[in-house]
């Protein structure tokens, strides 16, 4: 989650007073572009899973909500490096404190939705796909942030580029996980067809996981 003290230091020369324009120079070449979309493929990879336990719990979802589950997951994982841009070029100091607390953060919204998911499929409260989203709006929401916001870190990776580049990784980020989650959308969809009355648990044991899992690994 973290970045090492010497990067910072670097990124740290680009807001003195002495600081110059090159600083935030970059070229538009293949490599900014493939570095890009391996960190979009990297950032997405909680999402693909949440997808999954989505498609699991809800199988029978139309691709129009498809669509949005994946887009509202894409939509945070562009606002999120974005944001972080902003934080480390106007309060890095704030921004570098909350860094400690984003896996406490997720653990929490996916155990709550990950726990809530688990409690329908044990209580037989599956879905038929045809109300509203099995996750409910706000836990979609919850969701979206809780996968993206270790994608905030992604600030002092693209501290150094001005604000196009920053917008242009961002939403090449945002296209590669819309991609992926429909990926694990539709895996999902096709896992749920075949497990019935269990889809839901597994779901829910997929969030729960998840939350673990980057909980883990941001604080050790």
């Amino acid at each position: 989650m973290g970045f090492p003290l010497c990067y910072r230091a670097e990124v740290g020369k680009c807001f003195g007073k002495s600081a110059k324009r090159s600083c935030f120079a970059i070229n538009w070449d293949l490599m900014f572009f493939l570095n890009s979309v391996l960190f979009g493929v990297g950032l997405a990879m909680d999402a693909f899973s949440v997808s999954m336990a989505n498609g699991l719990h809800e199988p029978k979802m139309t691709r129009g909500r498809m669509c949005v589950i994946a887009g509202t997951f894409a939509l945070f994982q562009i606002l999120m490096p974005l944001l972080g841009w902003v934080c480390v070029h106007t309060i890095e100091e704030v921004f570098s404190g909350f860094q400690r607390v984003v896996p406490w953060i997720a653990l929490i919204l996916l155990l709550y939705i990950g726990g809530k998911m688990l409690l329908e499929g044990i209580h037989g409260e599956e879905s038929d796909g045809t109300e509203a989203l099995a996750v409910g709006w706000g836990g979609l929401m919850l969701q979206g942030i809780a996968t993206s916001i270790d994608a905030l870190s992604v600030g002092f990776t693209i501290a150094e580029y001005r604000w196009p580049a920053a917008l242009t990784e961002s939403l090449i980020i945002g296209v590669v996980t819309f991609g992926i989650c429909m990926a694990g959308l539709r895996i999902g969809k096709l896992f749920g067809m075949k497990l019935a009355g269990k889809a839901s648990i597994l779901g829910g044991v997929i969030l729960i996981g998840i939350g673990i899992e980057i909980f883990v690994t941001g604080i050790f």
